[in-house]
C-alpha cells in the first residue's frame, strides 16, 4: 500500500515518509519566525531595560498632638539626712551591748557601756576636793572679816586685813577649780553610757563585750569605731543636672511669677511608676568642672522604712506648667549634631528634612516643642532609607496614641 506519506522500500516494506517532512518544514517555520519577530523582541529588551524602578515605600504618620508638661529625668541615688559613725569619749573595757545589729534604735536608747569603776572613783576624788577647797574659803571668809573689822576699829592692821583678803580670793579660786574638776568628772562618768543621738537604724556592732576600746573626746588619738547609726524616717535623694538641663530649669524659674515649684516624682529600681513623692530642697551654689554638671538634693518621706540608704532611684522633675505640644516615634528624630531633624514627605512624594525642637519622651514618644505643623507627613518607619530630594510612595499610618500621653 503506497500514498503520499509512505513509500515501499527495496525490500517491500512500506515506511512512513511524511514524518520526516513534516520535522523539516517545522523547523523551517520556526526560523523563519524568529528572523521576523528579531526586530519586536529586541524593542521589548530595551524597553524592559529603560523601565523606571518603583519608588521605595514608606510610613508616614501625622504628628499627635497633646497636652505635656515639661520634665527633667535623672539617676540618684539615697542617702541618710542624719549619719554618726558612734565613737567613745572615753576608753576602757566594753561591758555591755544592748541592740541587735540592724536594730531600729530610738533617740536616747542606751547602746553600749564602759567600765565606769575608774571614772567613778575620779568624780568622787573631785567631790571630795571640792569639800575640803569650800571648807577652806569658809575659814577665809570668816578671817577676812574678822580683820577687817579690827582695821577698822583700830585694834588691826592694814597688813593682816589684805592677807585676809588675799586668801579669801585664793579660796574662791580653789573652789572653782574644784568644781570644774568635778564637773569633768562627771562628763567622763556620763559618757561611759553611750546613747542613741537620734533615731535610726544601727549597723553591726565593731566590738565584742570585753574589748579594751580607746576614747578622746579632743579626736586628736585614734579612736575606736562602736558602730554606725543612719536616720529614716526622711532620707535624702541626691543627684546631678547637666548644665543644658540646669539651664532651661533655670530660664523656665525665672519667667514664672508664682513660687518655685519643688516638687518631684521618684520611682525605684525595677518600677514603672513614680509612685513616690519628694520635695527639692537644694541645689549646689557652683557648677562642677570636672563632670560639666551641678549637684541638686531632693528630701524623700520614708515612713515606712522601705527606702535604704545607698540604693538608686529615679527623680523626675517637673519645672513647667502643661503645654500643647506635638509628639512623634522616638525613633523618627534623627540627630544632626547639636539638632535634631525629622524627614517629612511633601504633596509630590519628595522628601524634606525639617529642623525641630525636642523635648523628653512620653511612654516612647518624643516630645517635639517647635518645628512641626500638625498636617506634617513625617516619615516614621524607612526613615534610614531614605534622603533629601529622593522620591518615595508614602503609605499613611496614624500613630498609636493609646495612653502615650501619660508617661
Amino acid at each position: 500500500m503506497s500514498n503520499a506519506f509512505s513509500k515501499p522500500g527495496l525490500d517491500g516494506i512500506v515506511r512512513p515518509v511524511a514524518l520526516k517532512m513534516g520535522k523539516k518544514l517545522l523547523v523551517g517555520s520556526l526560523m523563519a519566525m524568529a528572523v521576523l519577530a528579531g526586530p519586536d523582541l529586541a524593542l521589548a529588551g530595551e524597553r524592559a531595560a529603560t523601565a523606571p524602578a518603583p519608588l521605595p515605600t514608606v510610613v508616614v504618620s501625622n504628628p499627635v498632638q497633646g497636652t505635656v508638661d515639661s520634665r527633667l529625668q535623672f539617676l540618684g541615688q539615697f542617702s541618710a539626712v542624719d549619719r554618726v559613725d558612734l565613737r567613745p569619749q572615753v576608753g576602757g573595757t566594753l561591758t555591755e551591748i544592748n541592740f541587735k545589729d540592724g536594730d531600729l534604735v530610738k533617740k536616747g536608747d542606751l547602746l553600749f557601756v564602759i567600765d565606769p569603776t575608774p571614772y567613778q572613783i575620779a568624780l568622787d576624788e573631785a567631790k571630795a576636793q571640792l569639800a575640803n577647797a569650800r571648807a577652806n574659803l569658809d575659814l577665809a571668809n570668816r578671817q577676812f572679816v574678822r580683820a577687817d573689822s579690827l582695821k577698822q576699829s583700830g585694834y588691826g592692821t592694814i597688813e593682816v586685813a589684805d592677807q585676809r583678803a588675799a586668801q579669801q580670793l585664793t579660796g574662791q579660786a580653789a573652789v572653782q577649780q574644784a568644781d570644774a574638776r568635778v564637773r569633768d568628772a562627771q562628763f567622763d562618768l556620763d559618757h561611759t553610757r553611750i546613747t542613741a543621738p537620734f533615731t535610726g537604724r544601727i549597723g553591726s556592732h565593731q566590738v565584742s563585750v570585753g574589748s579594751l576600746i580607746s576614747g578622746s573626746r579632743t579626736g586628736t588619738s585614734a579612736t575606736t569605731l562602736l558602730a554606725t547609726i543612719v536616720s529614716l524616717d526622711t532620707i535624702y535623694l541626691n543627684f546631678d543636672m547637666s548644665e543644658a538641663d540646669y539651664l532651661a530649669f533655670k530660664r523656665e524659674r525665672a519667667s514664672q511669677t508664682g513660687p518655685l515649684a519643688d516638687k518631684v516624682k521618684i520611682a525605684l529600681t525595677g518600677d514603672a511608676e513614680f509612685d513616690r513623692r519628694g520635695k527639692l530642697d537644694f541645689i549646689d551654689n557652683q557648677l562642677d568642672r570636672s563632670s560639666g554638671t551641678i549637684h541638686a538634693r531632693a528630701t524623700v518621706p520614708n515612713a515606712d522604712h522601705f527606702l535604704t540608704p545607698g540604693t538608686f532611684g529615679r527623680v523626675r522633675l517637673i519645672y513647667a506648667p502643661a503645654a500643647q505640644a506635638m509628639l512623634l516615634p522616638d525613633a523618627a528624630v534623627l540627630p544632626d549634631q547639636s539638632t535634631h531633624l525629622v524627614m517629612t514627605v511633601d504633596a509630590d512624594g519628595v522628601v524634606t528634612p525639617k529642623t525641630v525642637e525636642i523635648g523628653g519622651l512620653r511612654n516612647g514618644l518624643r516630645v517635639i516643642r517647635s518645628g512641626l505643623a500638625p498636617d506634617d507627613k513625617v516619615i516614621t518607619d524607612g526613615v534610614a532609607t531614605v534622603r533629601p530630594g529622593m522620591k518615595v510612595a508614602p503609605h499613611e499610618v496614624p500613630i498609636n496614641v493609646a495612653d502615650q500621653t501619660k508617661g
